[in-house]
């Protein structure tokens, strides 16, 4: 796609999360930007409340962020692993990173300081790989690589753990997966959002589904109270690529027969389906037939949410603010049209409003 014609500088990275910034700031004082078509408005995340109506439905992702990134040892070299996807047979997709001695992580490097990307092209390997490759991990527990994720490329790969069930690792010895652009560690209850529900199975989100960060408990009954409702589907995201923007791997989603229910409802009535999040998107988008209902399901996404294909249910879409050369700005696209993304995304940048996880958000209504 062609990106937005903004660059976005280093210094809006929102480095601590918002009520880090003052004593007086909860979640909900991030700002928000609210783009009407191409009209442009400039508000705080708690005044959300006063800009939807009675009849509305938000669709929001009930999936839990994992402390996913574990410290390991591949021989003498010093890894971190980055737990994605648990598979249906037990593996789980991960990423194999080295720690950048700032506490973040980069790209692994092979043995002449070539970056595996590189290498890829190189030498036909790729970011975590080969085959076989065997870490140690905390407690006496084992990964070994089985094979790449997808034939796109080799950043993720099917590993097997041994010695250790993984949400049991995760817990004793995770920590959230953090980039550069932040500025410290911070406890995995940062990364939690009000909708997050644990599942039996211990799985979840290697990142967080951070376009409901801002929502609290406060402003979720204001909402109600105003007539507003909520959906709850889950979708558990994988890890993104930090060096390059790729379509979204395959993720497992599920939208209960309630919401299915009450998404077309309200579809049929006048209330607009507002999606937190492109997690939200891919999950009810992935669940409406051609007829345009949409129906319980469960399973495994591969959808592609882009212009050409377009939405079927959602109408409305309140995100975060992505890099330009991001793969979510052709839902974004899709959602709101080119003209608005590029006016709203122009108003960022000169508002000088924060990007990332930690940053504001954006409300596009039709």
């Amino acid at each position: 796609m062609r990106a937005p014609a903004v660059r976005v500088p280093e210094e809006l990275s929102a480095r601590v999360p918002v009520e880090q910034r003052g004593p007086d700031l909860d979640r909900d004082g991030v700002r928000l930007l609210v783009s009407h078509g191409t009209e442009v408005s400039h508000h705080v995340f708690g005044e959300l409340p006063g800009l939807l109506r009675a009849g509305d439905l938000l669709v929001v992702n009930t999936s839990p962020t994992l402390a996913a990134a574990v410290d390991g040892r591949v021989g003498h070299a010093r890894v971190v692993v980055h737990f994605s996807t648990r598979g249906d047979d037990g593996r789980w997709a991960v990423e194999l990173r080295e720690p950048d001695g700032s506490g973040t992580t980069r790209a692994r490097a092979d043995v002449t300081g070539t970056t595996r990307a590189r290498a890829e092209t190189v030498e036909g390997r790729g970011c975590g790989g080969p085959a076989g490759t065997k870490v140690r991990l905390p407690g006496g527990a084992r990964l070994v690589l089985e094979e790449p994720l997808s034939a796109r490329g080799e950043r993720l790969w099917w590993a097997r753990v041994s010695g250790a069930e993984v949400p049991a690792l995760l817990r004793e010895h995770g920590r959230p997966i953090r980039y550069s652009y932040t500025e410290r560690d911070q406890p995995l209850s940062v990364y939690q959002t009000v909708f997050a529900l644990p599942p039996g199975d211990g799985a979840g989100s290697a990142e967080m589904p951070s376009a409901a960060r801002p929502f609290t408990a406060r402003l979720v009954a204001e909402l109600v109270s105003r007539g507003v409702q909520f959906a709850p589907v889950t979708l558990h995201t994988g890890v993104a690529s930090a060096e390059s923007h790729e379509p979204p791997y395959p993720e497992r989603f599920a939208v209960p027969e309630a919401s299915a229910r009450l998404i077309n409802a309200v579809r049929a009535g006048d209330g607009r389906v507002v999606a937190v999040g492109t997690t939200a998107v891919r999950a009810v988008e992935s669940a409406v037939g051609s007829d345009g209902v949409v129906r319980a399901r469960a399973g495994w996404t591969d959808l592609v949410v882009t212009p050409e294909r377009g939405v079927r249910v959602v109408e409305g879409l309140l995100t975060g603010l992505h890099e330009p050369e991001a793969s979510h700005l052709l839902m974004l696209e899709a959602v709101a049209g080119r003209a608005a993304i590029d006016r709203g995304y122009d108003a960022a940048v000169r508002g000088r409003y924060l990007w990332h996880e930690f940053g504001d958000v954006h409300l596009l209504l039709p």
